[in-house]
């Protein structure tokens, strides 16, 4: 039985120490056969897209051309025509994962330490070079007084002096561009790196006369930054694109072939529920870093959604408004929801709540169900994995602390206000920062919905529905008629003297306007409403029982 490659991304280790490995090396072929001259493919993480590049670098490299060409026995391109590119060009790989620096100080010595790295694999060429050459290429390989601008041109220095030295264009590989701008925008030094970037690959893919091809990985397409302004020879393939969409993660016969292989072929109902739904393209594809977790483990978990901090989302889900998270409880009771989607946005627009659908769905959150006009999609929740990660985590990103707000969740059911009033209270001191008290009601009402959020299985949760006379805020309706359902009303006092006249009005509307009304209708026997007033981080709750 081989082995399964948990972390192990290097194509010639997998083949050369007997991995499990499913056969992508098509991908080959079609982009040869395609013949873009720069090739960008946007996938979510932990997908096979460093593993793929992996795979162009040793199919292509001139160097130990013989000794990569038996990687490839057995395998799907060793019968195409173009195996006779097998082994026939410079290469130069290059991954941006991992640069973290918490400013642009630190992440351009970062760069400069990952790009003098890149060089002394080339070290045997310096006696080859010229005078001009060999100062310049030595300055960037031993790190010694290297500018932003030496960095700025060294991978288009670097493929002018392979192509001189083998006579022959080069291969340029480029995986996670996108990772250092993700890390720049969490600190604050996005202007800088984009800038930075942008001169960086714009040298070496465009109107580089020593390029033979140029591909590049990433999830997101940074493209109205300006990044890829120059790049009138770039191809973008994305998951909304037909292209390629069998080329990253596996298909539903490559996980058939594998449970059989070890033995778990039973659970493929349970494994699809948990790690296929993801569109690429025209097909459903699996999660393959789930699958193999769940063959080395044979217990089903949320493993994908552990293999990053997940700023952009925790960072996007902190900013989401009463429409955007009546949205996340639709889908997390697996509806759909209808959404533009353009694949053009930048970090920062992204980042505004109207995007948050784009950056989930090329981040993997969420998956096309269909295309319903040019850019308009419906979109949903792709399996059990994700929802597991919206359902069990997003409180805790959002607010800081699962077991607290478990806590207060338990207070509310089994209607013990003045704990919930307590409970929520410390939460508000603590996890809710002094810019969100600014937009008032709306804010409270998201803050208290996305605890509500948490309830999904056992409690159906409306916002701003219709019943008696008007609309409340919050229903949570029991799906066991037995159980308690509460009705929810905020107020906003504008000092903290008025906050119990204010919890006693919210209490009055619900009574009022009968809001409970259509609770009563389901048959719900035990009814709490709740008038909850907020001034600033400070919080007074009124309850009543129907």
């Amino acid at each position: 039985m081989k082995k399964i490659p948990i972390g192990v991304e290097d194509f010639k280790e997998i083949i050369e120490k007997n991995y499990m490995y499913i056969d992508k090396t098509k991908f080959i072929e079609e982009v040869i056969n395609e013949g873009a001259k720069v090739n960008l493919f946007a996938r979510p993480r932990r997908f096979g897209k460093t593993l793929n590049m992996s795979m162009l670098k040793y199919f292509f490299n001139i160097e130990n051309a013989e000794e990569n060409k038996k990687l490839f026995k057995g395998l799907y391109v060793e019968s195409s025509p173009v195996i006779e590119k097998q082994g026939k060009y410079p290469v130069i790989s290059i991954s941006f994962k991992g640069i973290s620096g918490t400013s642009w100080e630190e992440a351009i010595k970062e760069l400069k330490n990952k790009i003098a790295r890149l060089y002394n694999q080339y070290a045997d060429l310096f006696e080859k070079l010229n005078r001009f050459e060999a100062i310049k290429f030595e300055k960037i390989a031993l790190n010694q007084n290297v500018e932003e601008a030496d960095i700025k041109d060294s991978l288009l220095f670097l493929t002018d002096i392979l192509a001189k030295y083998y006579n022959q264009k080069v291969i340029v590989l480029i995986d996670e561009y996108d990772s250092p701008l993700i890390t720049a925008y969490e600190y604050g030094y996005y202007n800088q790196a984009i800038g930075f970037f942008k001169s960086l690959y714009g040298n070496v893919l465009k109107t580089n006369s020593s390029l033979e091809m140029g591909i590049m990985t990433g999830i997101i397409r940074v493209v109205r930054a300006g990044i890829f302004s120059d790049l009138n020879n770039l191809k973008v393939n994305t998951i909304l694109n037909d292209s390629y969409d069998d080329s990253f993660g596996l298909l539903q016969n490559e996980v058939e072939k594998i449970l059989n292989d070890y033995g778990m072929e039973y659970n493929i109902n349970e494994v699809k529920d948990w790690y296929n739904g993801y569109k690429f393209g025209n097909i459903n594809v699996y999660n393959p870093w789930s699958i193999i977790n769940y063959i080395s483990n044979k217990k089903l978990g949320a493993y994908w959604i552990d293999t990053s901090e997940n700023y952009l989302i925790k960072d996007i889900l902190k900013l989401a408004d009463v429409e955007t998270f009546n949205k996340l409880n639709a889908l997390l009771i697996g509806k759909k929801i209808i959404e533009d989607i353009t694949g053009k946005s930048n970090l920062k627009e992204i980042l505004d709540i109207h995007d948050i659908w784009e950056l989930l769905l090329f981040s993997g959150y969420l998956t096309i169900e269909t295309q319903k006009d040019i850019n308009t999609y419906l979109i949903k929740i792709p399996n059990n994995e994700v929802r597991t990660f919206f359902r069990d985590s997003f409180i805790e990103v959002v607010f800081g602390g699962k077991t607290s707000l478990n806590r207060l969740i338990k207070n509310l059911l089994d209607n013990q206000i003045e704990e919930f009033e307590k409970n929520l209270q410390n939460i508000m001191i603590k996890h809710m920062s002094f810019n969100d008290t600014s937009a008032l009601e709306k804010v409270y009402h998201c803050f208290i919905l996305g605890l509500m959020i948490n309830l999904d299985g056992k409690y159906h949760i409306t916002s701003n529905g219709e019943s008696g006379f008007g609309r409340y805020d919050i229903a949570i309706e029991p799906l066991n008629k037995n159980l308690r359902g509460f009705i929810l009303e905020f107020k906003v006092a504008d000092n903290e003297e008025n906050l119990e006249t204010k919890s006693e009005e919210a209490i009055q509307q619900i009574k009022d306007k009968k809001y409970y009304i259509e609770l009563e209708k389901r048959e719900i026997k035990n009814i709490s409403i709740l008038g909850i007033a907020f001034y600033k981080k400070l919080v007074k709750i009124k309850s009543e029982n129907i």
